[in-house]
Order: C-alpha cells, then structure tokens, then sequence
C-alpha cells in the first residue's frame, strides 16, 4: 500500500512521534493505523517523543580515552538526579562515551545518525529512543567533544561522579608520570575554578569591553551614593577600572589563576606548569581545555511538589 504525506501527518498528530519513525511504521504495517501506533508503542517512540517537551536538566557527564593522545567528553542529561544514579543509565553514558571517542562525527546531526557502537544494527538515535522508553524518562544527549594531541598528551579528569568533566590539551615533548600527573592536576584547577581562557591574551576584546561596561556602571553607582564631597571625577574612575578589570580576567585565565595546590597560596598555575617543566627537562604548555558541567546554562524547571501531586490526582 503506498503511504501518503496525508497518512504520515495524521499518524504524527495522533502519536507525537517523529516523522520519520511514523512512516516507517506504517509502511512496516501495510498502511494500518491501528497497528502503526502500537508499533510505535512497541518501539518506544511514542513515548519518547511525548517526553520531548519536558526540560531534562540533571544527568551525568563521562570522559572516555583512547590512549594517551585521544579523549572525549559528553554529556547526557535526564529530567531528575535519581535517574542520573542509576545503574542503567550510568552504562548508557559511558557508551556514549565511547562513541564519542570513536567518533568522526563534526555536529549532533551526524553523531545521532552513526551505528551504535554497541549494537550496529541500530543508530545512535535508535539507541537513545530505546533508553528514553526504559527509563521513563525524557534523555537527551546534549553534547559531545573529542580532542586529539597532535603533540603532547590528552589528560580526563572527572569530579563529582559525573557532576563535571574536564579534558587538558598539553604541548609537551616529554611524556612521563610527573608530566600526566601535573596535567591532571590542571584538569583538576579547571574543574574547580572555572577558568574560561588558557592566557590574558587569549580574552576576546568583545568580553573585556563589555565587563569594562559593567564595572564602570557599577563605580558610578557607588560614586553616586558617596557624600558630594568625595565623588570622583569618571576619568579617575575609568583609571581605577583598569585595575578591577585585571583582577577579574585574572580569576578566569588558567595561567593566571593562583594554582589550588600552591603551598604559598601565591604560585600561579603559569608558575607550576613552568616549574614542573624544568624539573623533566620539558616544554609544557596547556594548548586547550574542555569543561563539561551537568546543567549547565538550561534552565530548570521550579514545581512546586504538592501542586503536581493535586494536579494528578484532580484536585486542582
């Protein structure tokens, strides 16, 4: 039986399945309506999709490595942090993982459309409907990184249980256990300081202007309020913004930044990486870094417990 456009919509309407999951339904049952959804019940894209509206917030990231060269990061998110504790999804993630580490893929699209590298019979997409319907819960793979060394070392650091992930780019010419260790270390600083950029040079103009922006409304106000008499001409202000400026990019630059580990408390991570380089006789150096946290930018969704349950229960 041939499978219309008009079948296909009305199919999708019915359901809220995607659109290719509900042709390939129909054709898979002869044009049958009936049957078509209970094969998309079966399959668990009706249900999937059903959850497509719902805001997947928490979850886990996961690092995988190939060798000392190859790594990647991902993260995958799901609506509650106890689906993120159990044991099934946390194996999901890890495959993830590996997919990523394996993977050429350059955007979701093309990620999501690879074979499974657990199952090859199935896509990637295939294999997150198939999760999302046996965990009951909207999954999502949010992104995904893979970083090679063209010359150096690739280092994964992984906090919380999954809560952050980082992996270290360096630059080096001698491989060693001081060198993994130091670099690990970096990843270790990142994930708790959060630097945004390797060096002050690396800090785009945009960015410091529009800090330079906020700091100087923020002097102004503080002017303000002061007694007329100790106000501030702005150009004496604008010349004590340089200084505010300096110490902020500084609490964002990796180099800059006071290593977490420093016995003085003044060591920055420069100073360390440069210290760990002359002791092995190498030239270290962070080339990238890349930092995953679980949630990070989404906006989670505020319900208030009781309203759901009387909602459910008809009450209100």
């Amino acid at each position: 039986m041939a499978i219309t456009a008009a079948m296909v919509k009305e199919l999708r309407e019915s359901t809220g399945a995607g659109m290719m999951d509900c042709k390939k339904a129909l054709t898979e049952t002869n044009g049958n309506m009936d049957e078509a959804v209970e094969y998309l019940r079966k399959n668990g894209q009706m249900k999937a999709e059903k959850k497509a509206s719902r805001i997947a917030a928490e979850g886990l990231t996961r690092v995988a490595v190939k060798d000392d060269t190859t790594a990647a990061v991902v993260e995958v998110n799901s609506e509650t942090d106890f689906v993120a504790q159990n044991e099934k999804f946390q194996t999901y993630v890890e495959a993830v993982a590996r997919q990523a580490v394996n993977s050429d893929a350059a955007d979701m699209d093309a990620f999501l459309a690879e074979k499974w590298i657990e199952d090859g019979s199935k896509t990637v997409q295939e294999a997150l409907v198939e999760i999302t319907a046996v965990i009951s819960e909207k999954i999502s793979i949010r992104r995904f990184e893979k970083v090679t060394a063209s010359h150096g070392i690739v280092v994964p650091y992984v906090h919380g249980g999954g809560r952050i992930s980082v992996l270290v780019e360096a630059d080096t010419d001698v491989v060693n256990d001081d060198i993994k260790e130091a670099v690990k270390n970096i990843a270790m600083q990142i994930a708790a300081l959060n630097a945004r950029y390797i060096d002050m040079n690396d800090v785009p103009q945009e960015y410091r202007d529009h800090e330079k922006e906020i700091l100087l409304a923020q002097a102004l106000k503080e002017n303000e309020e002061l007694p007329e008499e100790k106000r501030k001409p702005q150009q004496i202000i604008e010349k004590m913004l340089v200084g505010r400026l300096q110490k902020e990019l500084k609490e964002i630059c990796l180099n800059e930044q006071v290593y977490v580990k420093a016995e003085d408390g003044k060591q920055t991570v420069a100073q360390y990486i440069a210290q760990v380089g002359k002791a092995n006789n190498a030239n270290l150096s962070v080339k990238r870094f890349v930092r995953f946290e679980t949630g990070e930018g989404i906006e989670k969704r505020s319900e208030n417990f009781a309203e759901e349950v009387a909602k459910q229960a008809g009450m209100a």
